[in-house]
């Protein structure tokens, strides 16, 4: 299915004022004929009445970024996509299958008590009775699906949300091409997060290849936010062509370990950290030993034999390694 450009002028101003004029004036005969018992032209003005408001339905107002898909007793006629006052075949139907469903996304949320209207959310599903529009948004909007909690390719359990960007391209494609063209993008969205979240480690892995090439890597969901955010809008926007639908853009909005894990991996983290501190104070320490040593012997201060000398950098590391201030003791005797 190809969206078409449905044919028509922008006349629905003309058409309404035109039919406005026809109603008096079948108002007007009537009341004349009755008062001149003129029953033929009694009968036609109550005919008239009775059927002039049947043009008044082919009235159809879009503002900016929307669309009218129409068929005309199943078939499909074709997409009104420009702003503008129109007038179209009074039969006509406008069909958006999607018209009555409401996700967590920017433009697409009703207020408070709004009827007509079915809402997914991460409680359930809401509707009620009253007629949604059947017009279709071209606008950009942000679909934000919620956190989903997933193993990542070393079996840790994340919680990771995402940020959608997206809009309608094909009107006919996602009236016509699946159900419901809302419903079909929060599933892909959910698919494709699952699919490239599986491919990398929470944070960086020895022995782990995330590109597919057979080399190890250093990717990881935490470090390459970017390459992953590009890699989940890829896959959505492989799954979601069918349907008409753009993927604009998509981000990591959430990514956390899940809350049974969280302590642990934070311990972890914590003595991580901890060793390469202390790698990093240990190779600080020798490179200042090694300077002393030299010093001295470059000055000839003092001359040390290998035990004395052994003696020195020990104290020293334990100085400069220590987690606490040192506490000298001074020798007031001799040397030996």
């Amino acid at each position: 299915m190809t969206e078409k450009i449905y044919t028509t002028k922008k006349n629905g101003m003309a058409v309404l004022l035109l039919n406005l004029l026809v109603l008096l004036a079948a108002v007007g005969g009537m009341i004349y004929g009755i008062a001149s018992e003129n029953i033929p032209l009694s009968v036609v003005g109550l005919v008239v009445m009775c059927i002039g408001w049947i043009p008044l339905l082919g009235l159809k107002v879009l503002k900016p970024q929307e669309a009218l898909v129409l068929t005309l007793f199943g078939d499909y006629k074709g997409t009104i996509r420009e702003a503008g006052f129109y007038f179209v075949n009074p039969f006509c139907s406008a069909v958006n299958p999607a018209a009555a469903t409401k996700l967590a996304q920017s433009g697409d949320v009703p207020a408070a008590g709004a009827a007509g209207t079915l809402q997914i959310t991460s409680e359930g599903i809401s509707a009620t009775g009253a007629p949604a529009s059947k017009k279709v948004s071209l606008k950009a909007m942000t679909l934000n699906n919620g956190r989903q909690k997933i193993n990542d390719c070393l079996g840790n359990p994340v919680e990771i949300g995402i940020a959608v960007i997206w809009r309608v391209t094909d009107t006919a494609k996602a009236v016509f091409n699946v159900d419901n063209y809302k419903e079909y993008l929060s599933l892909q969205c959910d698919s494709a997060l699952r699919n490239i979240v599986r491919i990398y480690p929470y944070d960086v892995a020895q022995n782990v290849d995330t590109t597919g090439d057979g080399v190890a890597d250093e990717g990881s969901l935490r470090g390459s936010a970017e390459v992953v955010a590009e890699r989940i809008k890829d896959e959505i926007q492989s799954k979601v062509n069918e349907a008409g639908l753009e993927i604009i853009e998509a981000r990591i909005t959430y990514l956390a370990y899940a809350p049974e894990i969280a302590s642990v991996m934070l311990q972890r983290q914590q003595a991580s950290a901890i060793i390469d501190a202390r790698k990093m104070i240990v190779d600080g320490a020798v490179g200042m030993v090694e300077m002393a040593l030299d010093r001295l012997n470059e000055k000839q201060l003092v001359d040390l034999d290998e035990e004395r000398k052994a003696a020195m950098v020990s104290n020293l590391l334990v100085v400069l390694c220590g987690n606490h201030d040192a506490q000298p003791v001074v020798n007031s005797g001799s040397l030996y």
